[in-house]
């Protein structure tokens, strides 16, 4: 019971930070759409702009997303995981999980950054744009 009240508190005060800073700072919109003005590159946005990044490589490259998505929904009932005695960071009999999610956020993170920082005008690599 005390680990679901800290659990509460926590979301509870998270909730009201998110909702304070909301009222403080404005979404970063942009203008209405021009369609007669698209901008290039268009690009989606931020937190989905590595999906852009890798169906650019080739368009069966959504599979592999889906591939990994299918993974980690299935993870619990999939053979060999191991049911962890304590929640810890990097446990040994959870170790393959691990290396998988890490390996999974670098590359996100850094196909994110290639398309952010490193596409220009019709999606071709520049040195920044």
């Amino acid at each position: 019971p005390v680990f679901f009240t800290l659990i509460r508190n926590a979301m509870a005060a998270g909730i009201v930070v998110v909702l304070v800073l909301a009222a403080l700072f404005p979404a970063p919109l942009l203008e209405p759409a021009d369609f007669s003005d698209v901008p290039n590159p268009s690009r989606a946005a931020w937190f989905l702009v590595w999906t852009q990044e890798m169906v650019s490589y080739s368009k069966y490259a959504v599979y592999p997303m889906l591939a990994v998505g299918a993974v980690f929904a299935c993870l619990p009932w999939l053979p060999g995981t191991k049911r962890a005695e304590r929640a810890r960071w990097f446990a040994p009999e959870q170790k393959w999980v691990s290396i998988l999610t890490m390996v999974v956020f670098v590359t996100i993170v850094a196909l994110t950054i290639v398309a952010l920082y490193f596409r220009g005008e019709n999606w071709v690599f520049t040195a920044f744009s």
